[in-house]
């Protein structure tokens, strides 16, 4: 069966709130580092009996989703919850801020996580990273695929919103250091659950409107595919 899934995206970034987007692979505010990640942590283990339940951690292999998981998911960590580095969960445009930082600097700067499970490929933004509306789309069914597969019950994944919302969840919106809870239905579709939902993500930070991929999210080269009949909102 497949694993119930909480999906977190990571707490305030410098790009987030300089809008620099020339940053390259920024780190946590201090915000986001402190006060982000310890309410996110406290909510967790405090008021989501779910999370207690948790038996895998997923992070994107960035600076900032990497210091969301240790700090807002330490407390698991500490009880031996392992962790895996999947590239397919990067942020998705080829901008500095969006680009991961190479994988033998990031190994000597977090040598306690397992760096040789990273796609060799990472940061490069090409094949499955590519920073398209294929490559949005295939990456979102490759991360779901994998996750559907895992014998885990239950699932923490750090990300970002933009892949969040166009690759993975169809829409869903997530502010920083939120959280959604999804099932997973026919043919990897997510169904979130009522309780974040409704209330606007775990933290109830979130806006509840739904943002499907459109032609913002890509570069406009991709014109020319949508012109020849491709659908813009793959699912």
């Amino acid at each position: 069966m497949a694993p119930t899934v909480i999906l977190i995206r990571h707490a305030e970034a410098l790009h987030n709130v300089s809008q620099h987007y020339d940053l390259h692979d920024p780190a946590l505010t201090d915000l986001g580092f402190g006060k982000q990640c310890d309410d996110l942590a406290n909510h967790l283990q405090s008021e989501l009996p779910l999370a207690q339940k948790i038996d895998l951690i997923v992070v994107s292999p960035m600076r900032r989703t990497i210091q969301t998981a240790q700090q807002g998911l330490g407390w698991l960590m500490k009880r031996g919850v392992p962790v895996i580095l999947r590239a397919e969960w990067q942020e998705n445009s080829a901008k500095p801020c969006d680009t991961g930082t190479a994988i033998p600097i990031m190994e000597k700067e977090w040598p306690q996580f397992d760096w040789s499970l990273v796609d060799p490929e990472y940061p490069t933004k090409e094949g499955l990273y590519e920073w398209s509306r294929q490559g949005l789309t295939e990456r979102g069914i490759a991360a779901k695929k994998w996750l559907s597969e895992r014998p885990e019950k239950v699932i923490a994944v750090v990300s970002h919103s933009g892949f969040l919302r166009v690759g993975i969840t169809n829409g869903k919106l997530f502010e920083n250091a939120d959280y959604r809870i999804f099932d997973f239905g026919k043919d990897l579709e997510l169904k979130e659950w009522e309780l974040t939902e409704t209330k606007g993500g775990g933290l109830g930070k979130s806006m509840k409107d739904i943002k499907p991929m459109g032609l913002g999210d890509y570069p406009e080269r991709v014109e020319t595919e949508l012109k020849e009949g491709v659908n813009e909102n793959p699912s």
